[in-house]
């Protein structure tokens, strides 16, 4: 056989296999797609709908508030807890993809970054609290998820980079199994993980400097004013996800807790 010949038979080989690996790679991730969403749209079925009680207001049998109102979270996010105890809450934002549980796994802190609910692996994996938060005790809960290229996970977070759509989605819900949490949108801002030496996931268990120091880092990369007052004592939460301006970039959404 030539030896014209048997390098085209080697290149047409090559180029089939790489065909059949970049097939297999398609299909791979089509489905991991598919079935996250199926699995996310089977986990929200599973939220119960409550109704929140009314603030300052003892039920029938003399219990405070905050007792009633965690008694109706786990009701409404029991069954969920219940499959998967490294459950911790459910973040939600009006007219966007994000509606997802909230995952933690303190002992193996990004568990969650490659698998899914189920525990299986997963491209998508699942929304996932910082190692260093402790929910209703911390006084800034960051929160790290996924930014898809089909638009889900986190991916709306960067939305806000637009003032007007932050006008449109001031409020971001994160709800857990002690209670019921209503955000107000503080700052946005784009993040290069190469160059900034603020570690904004770090601030999460603040003393009076340190709250002042991680307000005034934010502030200063906002990339709009959104004329939210903040004071020493208030809930923060932190949402973070990849963003492509920079190598390795972030985008971070900082929120009070309102309500």
């Amino acid at each position: 056989m030539k030896k014209g010949k048997i390098i085209g038979i080697a290149v047409t080989c090559l180029l089939s296999a790489s065909a059949l690996i970049c097939g297999g790679i398609f299909l791979h991730q089509y489905f991991d797609a598919q079935n996250s969403a199926a699995a996310f749209d089977e986990l929200a079925g599973l939220v119960v709908e409550v109704t929140p009680p009314a603030p300052n207001v003892s039920d029938a049998e003399g219990e405070e508030p905050s007792v009633a109102e965690a008694e109706l979270a786990q009701e409404k996010y029991g069954a969920l807890f219940e499959q998967n105890n490294d459950f911790v809450g459910w973040i939600s934002i009006d007219e966007t993809s994000i509606h997802y549980p909230v995952m933690q796994t303190p002992d193996n802190p990004d568990y969650y970054l490659k698998h899914g609910f189920d525990k299986a692996y997963s491209n998508y994996g699942v929304p996932y609290i910082d190692e260093g938060c402790a929910p209703g005790l911390s006084n800034n809960i960051v929160i790290y998820g996924h930014h898809m290229n089909d638009g889900t996970m986190f991916a709306d977070l960067c939305g806000y980079a637009d003032r007007g759509f932050y006008e449109g989605h001031k409020t971001i819900r994160f709800d857990t199994l002690s209670g019921f949490g209503e955000y107000e949108v503080v700052a946005t801002f784009r993040f290069n993980t190469n160059r900034d030496t603020f570690r904004y996931n770090e601030y999460t268990n603040m003393d009076e400097a340190e709250f002042a120091e991680f307000l005034e880092n934010v502030r200063a990369r906002a990339l709009y004013d959104t004329d939210m007052e903040v004071e020493y004592g208030d809930t923060l939460l932190t949402l973070s996800t990849c963003e492509y301006t920079y190598k390795n970039g972030r985008f971070v959404v900082v929120a009070k807790k309102v309500g």
